[in-house]
């Protein structure tokens, strides 16, 4: 694992209300060759309290929706925009996603993933850098320079969205089964791709 360690930030001061309210950074999980690196905006409670992303309700949510599409937690690295806890769960503000950018980059650059999937509002005007209506353009491949670096950004609802909306269940999935095919999940499974219908 000595690979992941500078992927690893271990200490960092640079927001203070985020530095009041985590009790711990919480880093990118998944392997480092992963063909997708899924971004989420930012720890919640439960992320905060085990130090991995996604762990609550939206884990689960994300967990069973890379299920249906062919893939699993482990074949996928997910990290978040900013990785401390913002008090009450407020989003991240310009300047701590600003902070945050540097590490994110990096782990994008390390990774050099075939397809960059945002989950929400948040990561995804981040990424792209103009506002974002997640819900008609989750689904969309866009082409983007992150660092200087062009790279496919694949825009997807947050999981917790399927929760209070059931229509946006949907809009999820067919963005994940998008994701994986792009990533070539799809076809390796000799020839049992999901095609609806068949």
């Amino acid at each position: 694992m000595g690979e992941m360690e500078d992927l690893c930030v271990t200490e960092c001061t640079r927001c203070p209300a985020l530095v009041d309210s985590r009790s711990r950074i919480v880093n990118g999980a998944g392997p480092d060759d992963a063909d997708l690196l899924f971004v989420g905006e930012g720890p919640g409670a439960n992320e905060d309290e085990q130090g991995e992303p996604f762990v609550g309700r939206s884990g689960t949510v994300l967990d069973d929706g890379l299920r249906d599409v062919g893939l699993e937690r482990g074949d996928i690295r997910i990290t978040n925009c900013v990785r401390c806890r913002p008090p009450e769960n407020r989003d991240p503000n310009k300047e701590e996603l600003a902070n945050c950018r540097g590490y994110l980059e990096r782990e994008i650059a390390r990774l050099e993933p075939e397809v960059i999937v945002t989950l929400g509002k948040v990561p995804s005007e981040h990424l792209l850098e103009r506002s974002v209506a997640v819900t008609k353009e989750a689904g969309s491949l866009e082409e983007v320079r992150i660092d200087g670096t062009p790279r496919r950004l694949l825009i997807c609802v947050h999981p917790a969205a399927t929760l209070y909306d059931r229509s946006q269940e949907e809009t999820f999935e067919n963005a994940l089964q998008r994701a994986a095919e792009l990533a070539g999940v799809a076809d390796s499974e000799g020839g049992q791709s999901r095609l609806d219908g068949f």
